[in-house]
């Protein structure tokens, strides 16, 4: 376990450090890159193995016992997030493979492949942090990359877009060391179990103030109404392949955060009514804002915007119910939503336009792309019987089970919103598949920038992951086990402090 648990993070971080040394050598790199990833995909299942036959592993780092060295713990729902951004990552970098230097200046391909093997390092690293101290150094290790991703094959429009997200990225750090420093100060350590026990002694409203802190600053990160505002800004102007890793992953990475400071810090007998009304905003104002917008991206954009309220909603009952329902509802979205977008990919590609306004005739220029879109635009919307079905009709039980009316009404709006994703995504079928193409579109790329062999492995990735995202429904019940059990030990976390501080755990 001593080097199985650092492994996922440590290999993406010495494969980013290979590729900057080999980064003239772009078919070198073409082969490094899906290797390196590949190797965390299989020691992230190795994880999910040793977790299910253990229980919580936690290994100090360096010989320091906690709480004062870096530990490092995987559970069930770290392992299982762990292995699934892996599977995500490993996908989406085959996609990039297939694409090859289409969408990329001459020298950047050297710069894109450390790049994303240091962000798959941040990722994993947060998944499987111990402490505040690491889960910020994860933060960082992720925006540093991911300002380098954001800026590929610079445009004014790219430009403006990487300013406004790196501005709102630093300020949101900023308040997550002041927080981290509040912490500290009023509680004497930074490690999440050793917190877990010492928070108890501290005010209520010393509490509070931190438990609101971490909200806004995790809101931030994860987009969460009305802290959204720089998301559907930024994420569309970056390369299509670049998005789909930011849209399935750094929003979701900050609502694990959130789930797992909130349970261990800040644990309720009741849900909160804030991250309840946070949630139904989110919900309404996301799905809402995909149905006013033109540009496909922008319309995933507002999507995810809306549909991590879902998550929200879990989180914000505070029951084993409501917590099963939000980590399917991570494990269904990570996938759906990088699918969604690999495949606005091959739709660019053919028509060279991602406007609805100037999209057309897709459905009958390829039926292969057509059934690739409408697999996981239904998931999306919660159609049965797809994963996002399955997710949603988890989260309703939670919402109606819960007994209080406010649950009641978050419900309504989460039925509503899936509704109105329904609406968005039929929106992009009528217009972008069934109607003829309108005239004075723009012409599709030439055929020279991707070749045919790439082109398939970009079509075969995109199919593999519209499965994956079936097959979540397939496998519902053995998920739907595993997230119950990974929400009963967030919710009784002894088992969680007992790994981490041994015989010093109460």
């Amino acid at each position: 376990m001593n080097v199985l648990v650092p492994l996922p993070f440590v290999l993406p971080l010495l494969g980013a450090a290979l590729a900057m040394i080999s980064r003239r050598r772009e078919t070198w790199l073409r082969v490094l890159g899906p290797l390196v990833v590949a190797g965390v995909v299989a020691a992230a299942g190795g994880l999910v193995a040793a977790v299910a036959r253990d229980g919580v592993i936690a290994v100090q780092m360096g010989g320091w016992a906690a709480p004062l060295g870096i530990t490092l713990v995987a559970d069930r729902l770290s392992a299982l997030l762990l292995v699934v951004s892996a599977a995500v990552l490993l996908a989406i970098m085959l996609h990039a493979v297939g694409e090859g230097a289409g969408g990329l200046g001459r020298h950047e391909p050297g710069v894109f492949y450390p790049a994303y093997l240091a962000l798959t390092g941040g990722v994993c690293l947060l998944f499987l942090a111990g402490d505040l101290f690491n889960l910020f150094v994860a933060f960082e290790v992720m925006l540093a990359s991911s300002y380098v991703l954001m800026t590929l094959t610079p445009t004014a429009e790219r430009m403006r877009a990487g300013m406004t997200y790196t501005v709102v990225s630093l300020t949101s750090s900023i308040l997550f060391l002041t927080a981290l420093g509040l912490t500290y100060a009023a509680a004497g350590t930074v490690n999440l179990a050793d917190l877990s026990l010492r928070v108890d002694d501290l005010p209520g409203g010393t509490r509070s103030a931190l438990g609101m802190l971490f909200l806004v600053v995790f809101g931030i990160k994860g987009a969460i109404v009305p802290m959204h505002l720089w998301l559907p800004d930024s994420y569309p102007a970056a390369l299509t392949k670049v998005t789909a890793v930011f849209a399935a992953l750094l929003t979701k990475a900050a609502i694990y955060a959130l789930i797992r400071v909130q349970t261990l810090l800040f644990p309720r007998e009741h849900g909160s009514w804030v991250m309840l009304a946070l949630a139904a905003g989110t919900m309404l104002v996301g799905t809402l804002g995909a149905l006013t917008h033109d540009d496909i991206h922008r319309v995933f954009s507002f999507t995810l915007v809306g549909h991590i309220g879902y998550m929200l909603f879990g989180l914000g009952l505070f029951s084993v119910a409501g917590l099963t329902g939000a980590i399917l509802y991570l494990v269904h979205h990570i996938v759906v939503q990088a699918t969604l977008f690999l495949v606005s990919d091959l739709m660019q590609g053919r028509t060279g336009e991602t406007s609805l306004h100037r999209l057309g005739g897709l459905a009958r220029l390829s039926s292969f792309i057509a059934v690739l879109f409408f697999l996981p635009a239904m998931s999306v919307s919660g159609v049965p019987p797809s994963s996002g079905f399955v997710a949603k009709l988890a989260l309703f039980q939670a919402g109606l089970g819960a007994g209080r009316p406010l649950a009641y009404a978050v419900t309504g709006v989460a039925v509503m919103a899936s509704l109105l994703t329904l609406m968005a995504m039929a929106r992009i079928w009528t217009l972008g598949f069934w109607r003829p193409r309108p005239e004075g579109a723009a012409e599709p790329p030439a055929e020279e920038s991707y070749t045919r062999g790439g082109v398939r492995v970009m079509q075969s990735v995109t199919a593999v992951m519209v499965v994956a995202g079936l097959l979540i429904a397939v496998f519902a019940g053995p998920l739907s086990s595993w997230s119950r059990r990974a929400a009963i030990d967030l919710l009784d976390p002894s088992a969680y402090r007992q790994a981490v501080l041994g015989g010093e755990a109460r």
